[in-house]
C-alpha cells in the first residue's frame, strides 16, 4: 500500500517550508526528561498549535530543517486513514534522509494526531526502534492527560498550554517589561496598570486579542460551546444537554464562588432539570478535564474534611467572565482572583483555600514544586477599613497553621495604601506578582 497522497503532500511541504516566524513566543517549556513522548494539551484555542510551531522554530534555528518535522492531520482528505500510514510516512522520510537513520535524533511534531486511531502504538514502536522524539497535540476531547499517560504506558509527559499569562499578553503587544518593577519609570508603570485592567476584561485567548467587545464575547462564547458539545456531549454521549448548558453558564457567571454538588443538584432541579447528584459530579469532571473550569478545594490533609467542605470554581481565563455575565457588573475582583489562580497553575503549584478556626478564609494556599508555600489573599478594593481588617486578620490567623508560608496581599493598583501592622505580610499590586519570575 503506497503512502497516502495527502500525507506525501504534507511531508513535501513540511520538509521544504521554513518555520513560521509570526507568533508570540510562549513561556511554556517541555519537561527535560529523555525518552518520553510529550503531549501538549489544554483548552481549545489556547494556542497548542502555535506552541508546536514555536518548538519547530527553536529546533530549526540550531539544526538543519530535516531534523525537525511538523505535520498536521487536521484535513478532511485524511479522514479514515489507518495507523499503517504512519509507518509508511516514517519509511518515506528516511528514504529521503537515510543518513539520519540510527545516527541523528529527529523531532516529530504531530498535530491533531488523535484523528489517526492507534497512533499510540506507532509512537511507542518508533521510540523503541528509532532516534525520534515525539511531541503530539490535538483536541482536548481526545488528548486528556490521563488518557495520554494510559495509552503511552508511562512513556508520556504532559505540557499544558493555557491562554496568555499577563506577561504573554504584554509580549503579544510588544510591551513586555524589560526590567523589574522596582526600576520602572512612572510612564512604564502607568502603561502596565492600564494593560492589566484590559487583561482582566479581555483575557488571554490569542484570537480574542484586540477585538471589539461584541466580537470578543461572541468568539469566547463560541469557544465554550465547542467545549460543551465536542468535548463533553459528543464524546461522552451526554443526553441532558440543557442541564449541562445551565451548569456551564452558572459556573462562568459565579466565578470564585463556593459550590457543592448537593447545592448544584438542588438548583438544577429548581430550574426543571432532574439530574442525579452523581451525574452532576460527572459533568463537572468532564468540564474540568476539558480545561474549561478549575476547582480549588479546602487545604487540609483530611480527605473527609476536603470532601465535606464547599469547593471554589474558576474559569480557564478571566475573559470568560464578562462573556457570560449578563448583569453588566465589572467583576474586577473575581477576574483578579481568577488571574492569580491561573498563574499559580502555570507555575505548577498545588492550590487550596484556607479556612481558619475562627471561620476566616484565605483565597489560596499554594505549595510550589520546588518547595515553599504562599498564603495569598486577593482583594481588588481595599479602600474600606472593614475590608482591609478582614483580609489581614484572615492572613494572620492562617499563619498559625502554616508558619513557613510567605504571606501576600495582592491588590489591584499600587495606589492602594495598606498598613498591615505586620512586617511579615507582603502587600503588592497583583500585576507585579504576575510579572515576577516564579522563583522571585
Amino acid at each position: 500500500m503506497p503512502l497516502h497522497p495527502v500525507l506525501e503532500e504534507r511531508l513535501n511541504a513540511a520538509l521544504s517550508a521554513a518555520a513560521p516566524a509570526a507568533f508570540t513566543p510562549r513561556d511554556a517549556r517541555l519537561p527535560a526528561v529523555p525518552g518520553k513522548a510529550h503531549a501538549v494539551i489544554g483548552m481549545r484555542r489556547a494556542g497548542k498549535t502555535t506552541f508546536l510551531h514555536q518548538l519547530l522554530a527553536e529546533r530549526r534555528s540550531a539544526l538543519p530543517p530535516e531534523r525537525a518535522l511538523y505535520l498536521s492531520f487536521d484535513d478532511d482528505r485524511l479522514a479514515g486513514i489507518g495507523v499503517e500510514q504512519l509507518g509508511f510516512l516514517l519509511e518515506e522520510f528516511y528514504r529521503r534522509h537515510p543518513a539520519l537513520r540510527g545516527r541523528e535524533v529527529v523531532l516529530w511534531l504531530l498535530d491533531e494526531i488523535q484523528l489517526v486511531p492507534g497512533w499510540e502504538r506507532f509512537v511507542r514502536r518508533v521510540m523503541d526502534s528509532e532516534k525520534v522524539e515525539f511531541v503530539v497535540s490535538g483536541s482536548s476531547a481526545r488528548m486528556l492527560s490521563r488518557e495520554v499517560h494510559t495509552s503511552l504506558r508511562g512513556r508520556g509527559m504532559e505540557t499544558v498550554i493555557r491562554p496568555f499569562s499577563f506577561r504573554e499578553f504584554l509580549r503579544h503587544r510588544g510591551e513586555e517589561p524589560a526590567r523589574p518593577a522596582r526600576r520602572w519609570t512612572a510612564a512604564e508603570r502607568s502603561l502596565v496598570e492600564k494593560r492589566f485592567r484590559e487583561f482582566l476584561v479581555e483575557g488571554g485567548f490569542p484570537e480574542a486579542q484586540g477585538l471589539p467587545a461584541a466580537l470578543r464575547i461572541e468568539l469566547l462564547q463560541g469557544y465554550v460551546d465547542a467545549v460543551l458539545f465536542r468535548d463533553v456531549v459528543e464524546r461522552f454521549s451526554v443526553s441532558q444537554v440543557a442541564a449541562l448548558r445551565w451548569l456551564v453558564r452558572h459556573c462562568l457567571r459565579s466565578p470564585a464562588g463556593s459550590f457543592s454538588v448537593h447545592r448544584l443538584t438542588r438548583d438544577l432541579k429548581a430550574q426543571g432539570h432532574g439530574v442525579a447528584r452523581d451525574a452532576v459530579h460527572t459533568l463537572l469532571g468532564h468540564l474540568m478535564d476539558a480545561f474549561l473550569l478549575s476547582e480549588v478545594q479546602l487545604a487540609t490533609d483530611s480527605e473527609r474534611k476536603r470532601n465535606s467542605n464547599p469547593r471554589k470554581i474558576y474559569p480557564a481565563d478571566p475573559g470568560l467572565i464578562p462573556a457570560f455575565d449578563a448583569s453588566g457588573r465589572a467583576n474586577v475582583g473575581h477576574a483578579l482572583e481568577t488571574a492569580v489562580l491561573n498563574e499559580l497553575e502555570r507555575r505548577g503549584a498545588e492550590v487550596g483555600y484556607v479556612k481558619t478556626a475562627e471561620g476566616l478564609e484565605v483565597d489560596f494556599l499554594a505549595r510550589h514544586p520546588a518547595g515553599g508555600e504562599e498564603l495569598i489573599q486577593v482583594c481588588a478594593d481595599v479602600s474600606s477599613a472593614e475590608t482591609r481588617t478582614r483580609e489581614l486578620r484572615a492572613l494572620t490567623a492562617a499563619r498559625n497553621d502554616h508558619p513557613r508560608a510567605v504571606q501576600r496581599l495582592l491588590v489591584l493598583d499600587r495606589d492602594a495604601r495598606v498598613e498591615t501592622g505586620a512586617e511579615e505580610i507582603e502587600v503588592q499590586p497583583a500585576y507585579e506578582w504576575l510579572l515576577a519570575q516564579p522563583d522571585a
